[in-house]
């Protein structure tokens, strides 16, 4: 039962994922990724790490995809129209996909070390903490300013996008 239930969130996530960089629309890749997102959880969730499956859920399939989505409706964008697919992102789309299938094969043939025993402590809001702010402070700090400048410039973008009250009519036509 453990190995199947791996399998469908495993599948999940590169069914999901793929469907995201495949997407021209970005409403439809936002979407694709909370099903990533809701997958990995399920792992974390299967792996008895129980805060990293909370926090993935609420922070990453919640809050974050919360401000992308948010994004995505203040810019406006719209769906380009369909052009092919350039020979150079087809090759490495291409590459991309024989790697992961060549990993996946190793994988699934058994052909791979055992794997580290995980400590009970794994996953635990103590463990997260112990790393989160005492290795990785200064990374946990930048990552926060890069989300709040992201912000800021997409307001800055949509303002800029904006037209003009002045050169407008009372009705929203151009005087």
């Amino acid at each position: 039962m453990e190995r199947a239930l791996f399998y469908l969130f495993g599948g999940l996530a590169v069914l999901g994922s793929l469907w995201m960089i495949t997407r021209r629309n970005p409403l439809s890749s936002a979407l694709s990724l909370v099903v990533v997102f809701i997958s990995l959880a399920g792992l974390y969730a299967m792996l008895d790490a129980h805060l990293l499956f909370v926090v993935q859920l609420w922070v990453y399939a919640g809050a974050v995809m919360v401000l992308v989505l948010f994004v995505i409706m203040l810019l406006n964008l719209r769906e380009e129209s369909a052009h092919p697919i350039g020979l150079g992102r087809f090759l490495v789309g291409a590459v991309v996909v024989a790697v992961a299938a060549w990993k996946a094969f190793a994988v699934l043939s058994g052909a791979r070390a055992e794997a580290p025993a995980v400590s009970k402590e794994f996953g635990s809001v103590a463990a997260v903490a112990e790393i989160l702010f005492t290795r990785y402070v200064v990374q946990f700090q930048i990552i926060g300013v890069l989300l709040l400048a992201v912000v800021v410039a997409v307001v800055v973008l949509a303002k800029r996008s904006e037209p003009d009250e002045a050169s407008e009519g009372g009705d929203g036509r151009p005087a």
